[in-house]
């Protein structure tokens, strides 16, 4: 069954140890993804859109997807308004499915955690969904993307109840906010990140204005 297939690929990704074993974990997925994970009801790409409306006028840019994949916010995000998206992940497989999509102006692949290929506030906002989980990028990785988005720009990004506090999230916001990097502007109830299965595994999202 296609729900089987998506929950093996789910423990793969979470279960890989090194960024070199999830980046093949992601490449070995990458052509049944989109499939798969709509078969469990997986909200978050498209969810994303509606904060990123609230926070950011359309028209405006540019935008990143930081850890894009597949690129599933992509098309929403451009019928919405937003024309100047690049999109940045760790699977060369999964951006070549992003560029497929006709949405994305620019497509990098970069891991979260180490330097970004983007000067100093280059970016009106980030958004990133499903990419501060289990064994995926650490909140340390919030520093580089606030330094590539401009003051007065947005940080939107989707953090995984599992990892919150062992990752360290808090403190990394409260060191950002404590050297006056940025603010919080909002923060959602935790919620599921799948419509269909995995009832347990939540979700929240935060913005923060850059300062």
């Amino acid at each position: 069954m296609i729900v089987d297939k998506a929950h093996a690929a789910l423990e793969s990704v979470y279960g890989a140890g090194t960024p070199e074993t999830l980046e093949g974990a992601y490449a070995a997925w990458a052509a049944t993804y989109d499939g798969e994970t709509a078969a469990l009801g997986y909200l978050l790409p498209f969810l994303i859109t509606a904060w990123v409306a609230r926070h950011v006028p359309a028209g405006e840019g540019p935008l990143l997807d930081a850890g894009c994949g597949t690129g599933l916010s992509g098309p929403s995000l451009k019928a919405l308004g937003y024309i100047d998206i690049a999109g940045l992940d760790l699977s060369e497989d999964m951006l070549k499915i992003a560029g497929s999509r006709n949405a994305y102006n620019q497509l990098k692949q970069a891991m979260l955690g180490g330097p970004l290929p983007w000067p100093d506030g280059h970016f009106r906002a980030f958004l990133s969904t499903g990419v501060f989980t289990i064994s995926h990028a650490p909140a340390s990785g919030l520093n580089e993307l606030v330094r590539i988005t401009r003051k007065g720009g947005h940080a939107i990004f989707t953090v995984r109840d599992r990892v919150f506090e062992s990752g360290g999230f808090q403190a990394v916001f409260d060191e950002l906010q404590a050297a006056g990097k940025w603010r919080s502007v909002e923060q959602s109830p935790w919620f599921r990140c799948y419509a269909i299965a995995e009832p347990d595994a939540l979700v929240k999202t935060f913005v923060f204005e850059v300062l």
